[in-house]
């Protein structure tokens, strides 16, 4: 047995103070039992609060003497964005910057009170920080309710002026130093000028000046008070509160403009009865754009930014800042050729002044590489300085009978469950055709037994909206639409799923319709129309853009080819002027149009090659009526219509005539 077998083992005691024996921090508390042995008692506590604050306050001494208040020139200085063709070449230079300094003399008081009431009640009285704010605009955003700013007006101000738009603390550090620092050199008056000159208020206006003529196309020292509240309201994101734009963005506009008179009134910066006299809303003017976004560019511009902000988190203030070099995947050539196409047919057959049919019409088209999705060409509209919808990727204009290649191949990949089958799933082919009993039968010799029993290759032209019905259902109208999906058509711009679904009642943009002809003529694989190749910021390459997707195969190949061979028999029997030598040469094109049955009021041509493929739109609106016009009678009255002109600006455009 071990010696030391009885030796107790030493007990081991916490740090003990050298004359008294006690620990230096009696925790866990000697004595206490049960829960109160480790509740720190209200010594241990108060000494726990007084280390924190002199930590606290060493740090904030360190760093409010460790950042000087920078140079604001050099932080304020902006570039352009510059776009570039495909060649590489130069297509517009933005900027550098859209803003004009005002002095606060020169910005009515009720347009001051209204910024300050939205953003910064306390803006006189606070010490250029507000943790008040900060707390006061959290608890109104978990409600639900209208804020101010959790920032105040001078942290937005050393923001726009000093400092980056990044979201990092050593930012907000900065933020936050640099701001007590500026209220103390500079007065209340020289902060509020600086912060309505360097704010951002959508459509590339840099301050107030700039964005009074932007929205109301007036100076700032002529905005009355309801106008200076609804200004006043972008300053919580242009995005959201510029009323002509974006879904919602009109009765979030009107709600943050109510809330600030209110405001106003509750603060003392308004009297009620002043208040009482707004009570409509101060609706700007259509948004304008800057004369070098005149002709296309414009509207190329749109299609591109739209493009980044998808594959980025770049938003509109920060793209406005400037600086980037935006490589495009726009051929100049193309579009040259295509806005004279248009152009050309516009001039010769529509004549608004002679017919009264002829008055709003519009024309939208885009072109796509089949091979990879890029957007080579496109015709927005007439000017867009003039014309700010984007006829080329817009929503709402019915594509009518250029769906039914849809449906085909839908049936193609899936087959079809008939009335009067025999109970299942039968094969189908472009050759199939409907008899008396409703039963499919496929026609030996291509062709059915006569004009009432079209095959479905016939019927992708004329005297087809009923075959295609009958189709659509027997598929399954579920079917047809993932089928159109997959091919690039977009979920939101599809109709409900009701019995003229597979006739084209939905609303495809140019540009999506162009991509998804192009899967057919991709044996298959599609690709998502892209327009930005190549971002870049101070050199450096942002989002990625020069990689891209592999191709997906979105259909069977032997399906993709069985549509794009009914596509070359429907194109070149739906175009009266085109020869069929010409049609054979392009290759697989197909035409999508209103036909005698369909009662839509717009006109379609979709047409592809393996190495292009181009949708045309024609539709008529007018600014006072915001739905579509008829068609019947453009152009006059042997025109069918209008449904001869898209394949006419297609085939001028493609060089088939």
């Amino acid at each position: 047995m071990s010696k030391h077998r009885n030796t107790p083992r030493p007990r081991r005691h916490r740090a003990k103070d050298a004359t008294t024996g006690k620990r230096f921090i009696d925790y866990p508390r000697r004595g206490k039992g049960g829960v109160r042995r480790w509740l720190p008692s209200w010594r241990q506590v108060l000494c726990a609060f007084a280390l924190c604050v002199g930590v606290l306050t060493g740090l904030f001494a360190w760093a409010y003497s460790a950042f000087d208040i920078p140079d604001e020139n050099a932080a304020a200085r902006q570039e352009a964005n510059t776009y570039y063709w495909s060649d590489g070449t130069q297509m517009v230079s933005l900027g550098a910057l859209n803003r004009n300094i005002v002095r606060l003399s020169d910005v009515p008081e009720s347009v001051q009170n209204a910024v300050i009431a939205a953003e910064n009640e306390s803006f006189y009285r606070d010490s250029g920080v507000s943790f008040q704010g900060i707390v006061r605009a959290g608890a109104s955003a978990v409600k639900g309710e209208e804020t101010q700013g959790g920032s105040t007006i001078t942290q937005q101000y050393v923001k726009n002026t000093y400092l980056s738009q990044e979201q990092t603390v050593s930012r907000k550090v900065k933020e936050f130093v640099i701001s007590l620092k500026v209220d103390r050199t500079k007065s209340k008056q020289e902060i509020l000028q600086g912060y309505l000159n360097t704010s951002w208020f959508g459509r590339g206006a840099y301050g107030i000046e700039a964005a009074a003529q932007a929205y109301y196309g007036i100076p700032a020292k002529n905005l009355d008070p309801s106008q200076g509240a609804m200004l006043a309201a972008l300053l919580k994101g242009a995005e959201l509160y510029d009323p002509s734009t974006g879904s919602g963005n009109h009765a979030r506009a009107v709600d943050r403009w109510k809330w600030i008179l209110d405001r106003q009134v509750k603060a003392g910066l308004m009297s009620r009865a002043d208040r009482d006299k707004y009570r409509t809303f101060p609706e700007p003017r259509k948004q304008s754009t800057s004369t070098n976004l005149g002709g296309q560019t414009g509207y190329l511009v749109d299609v591109a930014n739209k493009y980044i902000k998808q594959r980025t988190l770049l938003t509109d203030q920060e793209l406005a800042r400037g600086g980037y070099k935006i490589h495009t995947t726009f051929d100049k050539n193309r579009m040259r050729q295509l806005s004279t196409a248009v152009e050309g047919v516009l001039r010769e057959n529509i004549d608004p002044g002679k017919r009264d049919a002829d008055k709003g019409v519009q024309v939208g088209a885009a072109s796509v590489r089949p091979s990879d999705g890029a957007i080579l060409a496109l015709y927005g509209g007439p000017d867009a300085t003039k014309h700010f919808t984007n006829n080329a990727d817009t929503f709402g204009v019915p594509v009518g009978s250029a769906f039914k290649p849809f449906v085909l191949a839908s049936a193609l990949e899936h087959g079809a469950l008939p009335r009067g089958g025999d109970g299942g799933r039968q094969d189908v082919s472009p050759d199939t055709y409907y008899g008396d009993d409703g039963g499919l039968r496929v026609a030996s010799d291509g062709a059915g037994p006569d004009e009432s029993h079209p095959t479905l290759r016939q019927a992708l032209t004329t005297g087809g909206n009923a075959t295609y019905v009958q189709l659509g259902r027997d598929v399954g109208l579920e079917k047809v639409r993932e089928t159109a999906m997959n091919t690039g058509l977009l979920k939101e711009s599809l109709a409900e799923l009701e019995q003229t679904f597979p006739i084209g009642t939905s609303t495809p943009s140019a540009i999506r319709m162009a991509g998804a002809y192009g899967t057919f003529a991709n044996h298959g694989l599609q690709n998502d129309p892209y327009s930005v190749t190549k971002l870049l910021k101070d050199g450096t390459s942002i989002g990625g853009f020069e990689s891209r997707a592999k191709p997906r195969q979105a259909l069977e190949k032997d399906v993709a080819d069985k549509v794009s061979d009914a596509l070359r028999d429907a194109g070149s029997k739906s175009v009266a002027d085109m020869d069929a030598d010409t049609a054979e040469r392009i290759g697989p094109f197909a035409a999508g149009r209103t036909g005698d049955q369909d009662r839509l009021r717009s006109a379609w041509f979709v047409g592809s090659t393996d190495k292009l493929s181009t949708a045309v739109t024609m539709f008529r609106t007018l600014p006072d009526e915001p739905r579509l016009l008829p068609m019947s009678d453009v152009g006059g009255d042997s025109t069918q219509r209008g449904n001869a002109f898209p394949a006419r600006i297609w085939a001028d455009y493609t060089g088939a005539r």
